[in-house]
Order: structure tokens, then sequence, then C-alpha cells
């Protein structure tokens, strides 16, 4: 792809008539923001504010709020899974050293002192109602999750895969909100010891 060409697919996913530049600022302060305050507690005027830029900058590269929420939850999105194929990465053809691993930064993760839970959880907290562009990007992100974690399970040859990737899916939600309860020396630090003896228990026999 040409740099011309570049940015302007940059423009078109920012918004036609918006300075790139502007956009990327409003796009990582309603991040920092959104992540540590929650989405519905962050203004407009905050985020234009810390931004350095004017509101109709921000309205001319994201029609709404509820827009720029979701474009915040797609850049999560696309963060979360670059992190977790990261990890899965380092173990190829191993499935439960990839769940170990994953598990294992989970752990170290939430009970770090600056950590507000998974922004897909917590998105999908704040927003009860389901047609929500934010919550529609946190459940798909869930979905998928929740499908790789059963694949690795049949991988392991667990007797019944669609329950251990269901068991490991909830350890990892308890984990999240867990670690924003308890911090450092929480359970959450359990979470890939406690996978492992799950998994122990549904491989066959």
């Amino acid at each position: 792809m040409t740099v011309r060409a570049e940015k302007s697919s940059t423009r078109a996913r920012n918004g036609a008539d918006a300075p790139p530049r502007a956009a990327d600022r409003i796009r990582a302060t309603a991040r920092d923001l959104f992540y540590r305050e929650g989405i519905r507690a962050v203004g407009i005027d905050e985020i234009v504010t810390r931004a350095g830029v004017t509101k109709p900058s921000l309205y001319r590269a994201f029609s709404s709020k509820d827009e720029l929420a979701a474009a915040y939850m797609r850049d999560y999105d696309a963060d979360f899974w670059e992190s977790v194929d990261a990890v899965m990465a380092k173990h190829p053809g191993d499935p439960r050293a990839q769940i170990m691993a994953y598990l294992t930064r989970i752990s170290v993760r939430s009970q770090s002192d600056d950590y507000r839970g998974c922004g897909m959880t917590n998105a999908a907290v704040e927003f009860p109602d389901r047609a929500n562009p934010a919550r529609l990007v946190a459940v798909e992100n869930k979905r998928e999750l929740r499908r790789r974690l059963t694949e690795l399970a049949r991988e392991l040859g667990a007797a019944e895969p669609e329950i251990l990737g269901d068991g490991l899916l909830l350890l990892v939600e308890g984990a999240y909100v867990s670690g924003q309860l308890f911090g450092k020396g929480g359970p959450a630090g359990s979470i890939a010891l406690v996978a492992d003896r799950m998994i122990d228990a549904c491989l066959k026999r």
C-alpha cells in the first residue's frame, strides 16, 4: 500500500473530513479515559480538552459518542487479539502450554496497580442495550474467545471440549473482576494453577 493510499484508508476509518492526527489524538485520549473511568462517566468535553482538539473536529471524525466508544472497542479488540496471538505463537502445537501462557499473562496483568479489568467485559456491563455499538463489539469478542478456548480444549483431547472451554472462559472472566477487587495477592493470581487442575480433570482417561 502506498503512503497516499494508507493515509486515505486512515481518513476513511477516522472520518473523511477530520485531520488524521486530531482523530488519532481523540482515539488515544478516549481509550485512556474510557478504560480508567468507564465510558458513561467520561463526557465529550473532557475528551476534547484532554486531546487538545475542538468539539467540531471530534464530531467530524465520529458521528456520536456511541460511535467513538465503538471505535475504542474496535481498537481494544484488535490489540487484545494481537496480544493473545503473540502469547500463543510462543508455544506452537502445544495447546496446554498456550492456555497456561495466556492465563499466566492474565494473572500478572490483573494484579497490576493500574488494572481496571477487561474493557470488553466492562463495556458489556455498562451497556445493557443489546443493540449498542460498543456492546456489540464486546459480545463478538467474547464469542470468539469462547470459540478459541473450546478449540484448544478439543486439541487437548478433552472428553467434553465445550465444557472445558466454558470452564476456562469462566475462570478468565472471574480473574477480570476479582483483579479489580483484590489487586495483588488476590485469587486471580491462581488462575493458571486452577486451570491446570481443571484440564487434568477434563482430559480423557
